[in-house]
């Protein structure tokens, strides 16, 4: 590998999948103000909604990600309650 071609801010980032709660290591620039914990050493961490361990074209799952639907249905169950 080439020395001196990566940014000064290119670090082992963690990315942690909401969807499935997979975590993994990648190097990234990206800016985190989280931190997390993976195989008992602390990295800067970003949350990401979907990765390849959830998303449907690589698990094989027919899977619908409606995150907006959830809200509407919630505000539709409570109005019945009333």
């Amino acid at each position: 590998m080439k020395k001196d071609i990566h940014p000064a801010d290119y670090r082992t980032v963690l990315f942690e999948d909401l969807a499935s709660g997979e975590k993994f290591l990648i190097g990234s620039t990206v800016k985190t103000t989280e931190t997390g914990t993976f195989e008992g050493k602390e990295y800067p961490k970003l949350l990401v909604e979907i990765s390849s361990k959830s998303h449907p074209f690589y698990t094989g799952e027919d899977r619908t990600l409606d995150k907006t639907g959830r809200v509407e249905k919630f505000k539709q169950r409570a109005a019945k309650k009333k």
